[in-house]
C-alpha cells in the first residue's frame, strides 16, 4: 500500500491499532516501569500511614504520598533492589522540603476524631496528648520518631531514609525522646495537661 500503512488498521479510529497497549504496570515504550502499579497496590497503604504521621493531617497525607509515588514512578527504571526504602526516603524528603518552602508559622489545631468503640477505654485521650506532643517535635526529630518506632526502621534503615549519618539519627532521636519525656501533656497524664 501506499504510504507504508501495510498491517495497519487506521480506518475504524484512526488511530495506529498496530501499536501495542500498554499492560498493566507499564507503558508503552518503557518497560523499566513494570511493576509499578503491583508496587502501589501492595504498599500504598502504609506509605500512607508514614505520611500521615509525618503531616498529621489526612488531605495533606494523600498529597505527600501522591507526589512521592509520581516522583517514584519517573525514577522507578533506575531503582535497584526493592524499591520501598526508596520510596520512603522521597517522601520524607518531599515532607521536609515542602515544609521548608511553605512554613509560615501556623499550628494545626484540628483535634482528632474521638476513638470508636472498639478502641481501648481511656486510651484516646492519650493518643491524643502523644498525637499533640510529636506535633511539637522539631520537623527532623518527628521524621526520625516516626521511622523509628511507628515504621520499626532501624538506626540504619533510618539513616538510609533521611540521608544522614547512624549517629545523627541516634542524637535525633535522644532528643526528641528527652522532650517528649518532659511534654507537660505526657508527664501530666492524659487529660491533665495544657489546655486544649
Amino acid at each position: 500500500m501506499p504510504g507504508g500503512t501495510e498491517g495497519v488498521n487506521t480506518t475504524t479510529t484512526g488511530r495506529d491499532e498496530a501499536r501495542p497497549r500498554a499492560g498493566r504496570g507499564e507503558r508503552t515504550g518503557d518497560p523499566g516501569r513494570v511493576g509499578f502499579d503491583d508496587f502501589v497496590e501492595a504498599r500504598s497503604s502504609r506509605l500512607l500511614r508514614l505520611a500521615y504521621l509525618l503531616t498529621r493531617d489526612h488531605a495533606l497525607a494523600e498529597d505527600l504520598l501522591q507526589t512521592a509515588l509520581t516522583k517514584a514512578w519517573f525514577a522507578w527504571g533506575r531503582i535497584d533492589g526493592e524499591p520501598e526504602p526508596y520510596v520512603r526516603r522521597v517522601l520524607v524528603n518531599t515532607f521536609a522540603s515542602a515544609w521548608r518552602r511553605k512554613w509560615n508559622g501556623e499550628r494545626p489545631t484540628e483535634e482528632l476524631p474521638d476513638a470508636g468503640a472498639g478502641d481501648f477505654a481511656g486510651a484516646s485521650d492519650h493518643r491524643h496528648d502523644l498525637w499533640d506532643a510529636l506535633g511539637r517535635l522539631p520537623r527532623k526529630q518527628r521524621a526520625v520518631v516516626v521511622l523509628r518506632f511507628f515504621e520499626d526502621l532501624s538506626e540504619a534503615d533510618t539513616a538510609r531514609v533521611l540521608d544522614c549519618s547512624v549517629g545523627t539519627v541516634k542524637s535525633q532521636t535522644s532528643k526528641a525522646l528527652a522532650k517528649l519525656r518532659i511534654d507537660p501533656a505526657l508527664v501530666a497524664g492524659p487529660g491533665e495537661g495544657e489546655a486544649r
